[in-house]
């Protein structure tokens, strides 16, 4: 690993820094390929520390970007998917699987889950209690090794909901590398392949071209939404974990649920 890596943790590496790196590709690519670097003269501690900052900074822009869009993906779906999941309504789970985590929770929130009648009386009441759930679901299931899948599949919505955030920002840098390099051929006249100056800003146009398809086609709001769903059904199934550790002794512990395996509805993935 790097040693510039170990400033981070790896849902920042992953979440925050590699959607920051992939908006801005076609910008480095062409600062690898244009610049020269041989008139730098930095050392390697300053080098490193600079980066640090640099990608620090991407990394949080990366990261407020995503927020800024979640409260349209959550309405999209009909609000927080670990808040809709729990609903009555909703069928992603049984309803004897949800009445025992509305039970478990119940306990560990100090409050009455509510009841059938009272969730179709106020929903907005009830979907606080879920909201208290989903919170207390999320801040004992840290540990990331004891519930690695949780944390991957947090992982992978956190980089997909950066990733579509920074998509019009992606596509301002792409278009302007573009038209610098279009800038720069121009000015460099005629096209000539064997120029090793033209052959450099090609390879920057054909990243942008490659960059330009997977930011239109593969980041969108349907890609975030199957993450955050995919994210909240797991969170949901974490409870099994800690209803499994309530258990007399002899019963073996749940860990993380696998969504691969058969869930509380019986379904597999």
């Amino acid at each position: 690993m790097p040693a510039w890596l170990k400033f981070f943790d790896a849902y920042t590496i992953r979440a925050r820094v590699f959607p920051a790196i992939i908006a801005a590709i076609p910008a480095l690519a062409m600062l690898v390929l244009l610049v020269s670097w041989t008139g730098l003269a930095l050392s390697s501690g300053i080098a490193t520390v600079g980066l640090v900052v640099i990608l620090y900074m991407f990394s949080d822009f990366a990261r407020s970007r995503g927020r800024k869009i979640e409260p349209l993906i959550y309405e999209l779906q009909g609000g927080k998917p670990s808040v809709t999941m729990m609903r009555r309504a909703d069928t992603t789970f049984d309803n004897d699987s949800k009445d025992r985590y509305r039970a478990f929770l119940a306990g560990k929130l100090g409050g009455a889950a509510p009841t059938t009648a009272e969730e179709e009386q106020n929903q907005v009441v009830a979907d606080a209690f879920y909201e208290q759930a989903g919170a207390w679901l999320r801040e004992n299931t840290r540990d990331t090794k004891k519930f690695s899948i949780l944390f991957n599949e947090n992982v992978i919505y956190g980089y997909r909901r950066n990733l579509l955030g920074l998509k019009w920002v992606a596509l301002g840098l792409n278009l302007a590398v573009v038209l610098i390099c279009t800038g720069l051929l121009w000015r460099n006249g005629p096209i000539n392949i064997e120029d090793a100056f033209t052959g450099r800003v090609v390879v920057v146009l054909v990243v942008a071209a490659i960059h330009a398809f997977y930011i239109v086609t593969v980041v969108n709001q349907d890609s975030v939404i199957t993450a955050a769903r995919t994210y909240a059904r797991q969170l949901i199934l974490s409870t099994e974990t800690f209803i499994a550790g309530t258990r007399p002794p002899g019963r073996q512990e749940r860990r993380d649920v696998d969504l691969s395996e058969p869930n509380a509805t019986g379904r597999r993935d």
